[in-house]
């Protein structure tokens, strides 16, 4: 009986005391998440570093460390800034009065005289929708610019989770393999359902990042690419709007390239309203109908209606993290029900 009493009393210790350290740890969820994820998809390249010059972790590790550094982090950090200044340029144009939201409202308004009748008989106010538009893009500028102004003047917060990340990616990245070993010895659901879950969680993390932010990166490059051909203000800074709207399967980019072509066919110019149209829908959707399901679907074997609902479940939840934490806990879910179902019930629930 005592002996019993004691292992509970261990167990709830135990129990508390990790949800003590979750919380300890919450500030820095993202920076660890992030380390974990570079580790992941970094240790093929670790791993051929090493066989290229011996078995020297440290150096190795610091080495893979730096390249993650100039084809990501850096990148990533010139971007991000250019991103900021092109903020603050189009919130102090739409300040100015230079932009007018609402003029471009009341141009398609013209421009679709059928639009307006159909929104009457539905009973929507367009005038309503004209002041709500403008007011709401002077707010969504302004926000947008505090927001700039906020990350420069916290530029210490977001370095320190930086080099934290990295810090932290040295150590994955070097003891890693040790680290699942210990992880695999200590959760008590049996090695063979632990390895499968961490092998899951590894393929699901490189997939998903690697996929996710290649089709990003493509159809951001495109779309700034198209603005700025067709000399639309801000490409970089709706380029970077579309890698971002772009996470979202199906839509994304769809969402900024769409309402600007309609904007270009209401003042006139169906020249380029329809150059942009042709190529949001032919090559920017292209690159997200032929590279996703390639990259991210067939990678971490989840149907391509999954992936939407976990990536769209993720994002709402958690943020830019969840796009790649969605589809993650829709794997570990399906991966246990599998588990569940072949130990259980003797059964494979992929054969019919």
């Amino acid at each position: 009986m005592r002996e019993k009493l004691e292992q509970r009393s261990f167990l709830f210790m135990l129990l508390l005391v990790s949800l003590l350290f979750g919380l300890v740890l919450k500030p820095f969820w993202g920076a660890i998440f992030w380390a974990c994820a570079i580790g992941v998809i970094f240790s093929p390249l670790q791993e051929r570093i090493l066989r290229l010059i011996g078995h020297k972790p440290n150096r190795a590790a610091l080495l893979t460390l730096l390249i993650c550094m100039v084809i990501v982090v850096l990148p990533v950090l010139l971007i991000a800034t250019s991103f900021i200044q092109e903020g603050l340029a189009l919130y102090q144009r739409i300040d100015t009065g230079e932009i007018n939201p609402a003029g471009w409202l009341e141009q398609m308004r013209h421009a679709f005289p059928l639009v307006p009748e159909l929104f009457e008989r539905l009973g929507i106010d367009v005038d309503s929708i004209r002041q709500k538009l403008s007011e709401g893009a002077v707010a969504t500028s302004k926000l947008m610019a505090e927001k700039a102004l906020g990350a420069g003047q916290s530029t210490f917060t977001f370095l320190m989770n930086v080099a934290l990340m990295l810090y932290l990616s040295f150590f994955l990245l070097r003891d890693g393999h040790h680290l699942i070993e210990v992880l695999v010895k200590a959760l008590p659901l049996g090695d063979a359902r632990e390895r499968r879950l961490f092998s899951k969680f590894s393929e699901v993390t490189r997939a998903t990042v690697k996929g996710n932010i290649l089709v990003a990166m493509v159809q951001g490059a495109l779309g700034g690419f198209i603005f700025w051909a067709l000399s639309i203000p801000g490409p970089l800074l709706w380029g970077v709007v579309m890698a971002f709207l772009s996470l979202i399967p199906a839509v994304g980019a769809g969402l900024v390239w769409l309402p600007v072509a309609l904007y270009l066919y209401a003042s006139g110019d169906w020249i380029a309203g329809s150059v942009l149209v042709g190529f949001g829908a032919l090559v920017i959707g292209l690159a997200d109908n032929v590279l996703r399901p390639l990259l991210v679907g067939r990678d971490t074997k989840l149907p391509d209606y999954l992936v939407l609902f976990s990536t769209l479940g993720g994002l709402s939840l958690m943020g830019i993290n969840g796009f790649v934490i969605g589809p993650l806990v829709a794997a570990l879910f399906l991966v246990v029900w599998d588990i569940f179902t072949q130990e259980f019930n003797g059964e494979d629930p992929y054969k019919s």
